[in-house]
Order: C-alpha cells, then sequence, then structure tokens
C-alpha cells in the first residue's frame, strides 16, 4: 500500500507499507522534508510496524513521538503527518490528480442563490453527476451570512444590517458570521467527493483543501499561513475563514471567504459581537479600516481571482466549467423552499 499526504505550508509526506494478520508489517516513511539525527528515520519505521491497521491518527502520532530520540528536529513534518499519510494508505485515499476538477466563474446571483448553489452542487459531486468543482462567487446584494449553528439574534443586529443594505442568510455549514458587502470579499466553494479527504482528521481537511489558495497568495506578495481550525492569515491579521458541510451521499463542502476590503465600524453595527470579536484579536480600534488583499496587493479584485482560478487550474489541470440550467433551476427551487423561508433563516433563534 502507498500513501502520500503534502503538509500544508511543509514538505511532502510519502509511506509505503503492508498488511498482515491485522498490523502493518514493512512500513517505510520518504519524502523531501528534513529530519535530524539521520537515524531518527529508522526509529518512526520501527514505531509503525506492528500497529494495528485500525489505529487512528492521534495513535500511530504518539507511537511515532514516543520513540524519536531526544531532540530530535522534525522539518516540514510531524509525527500527525506521517499517520495521515498512514491512514489515506489504508483507505487508499486518491488525490487531487486522480480527478478531473471544473473551475467556475459565473454570473452574479443573489446571496440565497449562492447558498443554495453550494447544496446543490455539493450533492451532485457526491452523487457523482458533476466533476469536484472549484466555483468562485458573483453576487449583487450584500448580505451578512451566518452559520448552521448560530443564533440569528446574538450575531445580527437587524436595524444595522437594513441601515447599511445588508440581507441576513443562513449557510449549511458552521463556523462564524460572514459580513459579505458587494465587491468587498472574495468567496469561493470547493465540491469534492469525501474520498479526497479520507483518512484525514476534520482539522488537517481544512489546511489540505486550502493549500492552493495559500500558493495563490504567496504568488501575490502575500506570506499567507494557515491558523487552525480555520483561518487563513497574513502578517497583518486575519484575510479570511473556511467551513465545511459533507454530505451523506458523500459530496464535502468546503468554502472560504477573504476579506478584500471591509469597513470595521459597519462590522461592529452589523453584527452585535463584531467589537467583542475584534477586541479579542488585539485589535485597536473596531472602526479601523480593514482592507487586506487590496491593501497588501494593490491589486483590483478581479485580478486577485484571475490569479486564484490560475493557480488551482495550474496545479490540478481544472478546466473551465458552468453552472447548467438545471443546477440553476434546482437552486432556485431550494431557494423557494429553504434558504428564502423564515423557518430556516430562524433555526436557531
Amino acid at each position: 500500500m502507498h500513501g502520500e499526504y503534502k503538509v500544508p505550508g511543509g514538505k511532502l509526506v510519502v509511506v509505503d507499507l503492508e498488511e498482515r494478520e491485522g498490523r502493518i508489517h514493512g512500513f517505510h516513511l520518504a519524502g523531501d522534508f528534513f529530519l535530524e539525527p539521520d537515524d531518527a528515520l529508522d526509529d518512526i519505521d520501527a514505531a509503525v510496524n506492528g500497529l494495528p491497521v485500525e489505529s487512528d491518527v492521534p495513535t500511530i502520532a504518539a507511537a511515532i513521538r514516543a520513540a524519536l530520540p531526544e531532540g530530535a528536529q522534525l522539518l516540514g513534518f510531524t509525527p500527525e503527518s506521517v499517520a495521515t499519510a498512514i491512514r489515506r494508505a489504508l483507505v487508499t485515499a486518491p488525490g487531487w490528480a486522480d480527478f478531473e476538477w471544473e473551475v467556475v466563474h459565473d454570473r452574479p446571483v443573489s446571496p440565497r442563490m449562492n447558498l443554495a448553489l453550494d447544496e446543490v452542487l455539493t450533492t451532485r459531486v457526491g452523487a457523482g453527476l458533476r466533476k469536484p468543482t472549484l466555483r468562485l462567487w458573483e453576487w449583487n446584494e450584500s448580505a451578512v451570512v451566518i452559520g448552521s449553528f448560530q443564533s440569528l439574534r446574538n450575531e445580527v443586529d437587524p436595524a444595522g444590517a437594513a441601515a447599511h443594505g445588508f440581507d441576513v442568510v443562513r449557510r449549511i455549514s458552521g463556523g462564524g458570521a460572514m459580513l459579505m458587502a458587494a465587491n468587498s470579499i472574495v468567496t469561493y466553494s470547493l465540491y469534492v467527493p469525501a474520498s479526497l479527504v479520507a483518512g484525514m482528521t476534520f482539522a488537517d481537511s481544512y489546511a489540505f483543501l486550502d493549500d492552493w489558495v495559500l500558493q495563490a497568495l504567496r504568488s501575490l506578495g502575500i506570506d499567507a499561513v494557515y491558523q487552525p481550525l480555520n483561518d487563513i492569515a497574513g502578517p497583518h491579521g486575519k484575510i479570511g475563514g473556511a467551513a465545511q458541510k459533507r454530505l451523506a451521499n458523500g459530496g464535502v463542502l468546503h468554502h472560504a471567504t477573504l476579506s478584500y476590503d471591509m469597513d470595521g465600524q459597519v462590522l461592529t453595527e452589523v453584527l452585535r459581537i463584531g467589537r467583542e470579536k475584534l477586541s479579542d484579536k488585539g485589535t485597536v480600534s473596531a472602526a479601523k479600516r480593514v482592507d487586506p488583499l487590496r491593501s497588501q496587493t494593490g491589486l483590483p479584485r478581479d485580478q486577485v481571482i484571475d490569479r486564484f482560478i490560475q493557480t488551482f487550474t495550474t496545479l490540478y489541470g481544472a478546466t473551465p466549467g458552468h453552472i447548467t440550467d438545471e443546477e440553476y433551476a434546482e437552486a432556485e427551487a431550494l431557494v423557494e423552499t429553504k434558504f428564502a423561508t423564515d423557518a430556516w433563516l430562524q433555526r436557531v433563534p
């Protein structure tokens, strides 16, 4: 069995192993990482050999860590990344290159339509009716998008939202509220089969699915990093955040919103807890203008999006695609029956 795992922001971890009588046998670790002392590689191999094949990531990582000599230096990888590669080998998980990818950047639609399209396209990928897809959002209204499990009244000031022209909508993924002003953010969604992240912890899958966008940001001169669980950050603070929803049919939705240009004062007038959250992160003034992508790149928003598409296409051989008329119709119906209803918006009052 063979498994690979590219550590987000780090190195490639490669494992080869066999299964004998329910245990790992003939295990060998390789990769382009750095490891000192050299013979620590043998210690890692020995620690893994003999482990039950059902061992999870924490169990495997703990065995590796216990076997490492005092003072060992692992650069570009961790015991957890080795364990992830092992789990992926045991479940024969595919990699990015094993799929045909599409990139969609279509006409603007309403915030509710964008949310409905997320559910429709994730369902279709899970059912094998659509290729795995990256979609860049465009929308024609400003909105506050709250997480699936957030309390509406605790998160949003309705008077402030109305005064600043923000619709309020709820998405199917968890996480926090996002202030999505028209032309002031960059949002993308990945619709992938669950097999792509098989063998990974939930937390590791976040960084894995966003590694390409870190590469895109770095190509624009932004020293972007991933901060667990779900934040994308630069030298001047948080740029954006990601969220996921996994469907029973095997479809995985992973989407992220990155700030292009944001007014901190508007944020605190629309989101009830905006001031507290900013204060907790060490921001001196909640009214301070925050526009990390624009200020750090000096580029128009459409050029940032073009770089995202170019990077993803180059890395994974993606081809341009479009949302079909049937998919649009299905999303419109879902807006009427779900995303535009008070029952959905008020599901957590």
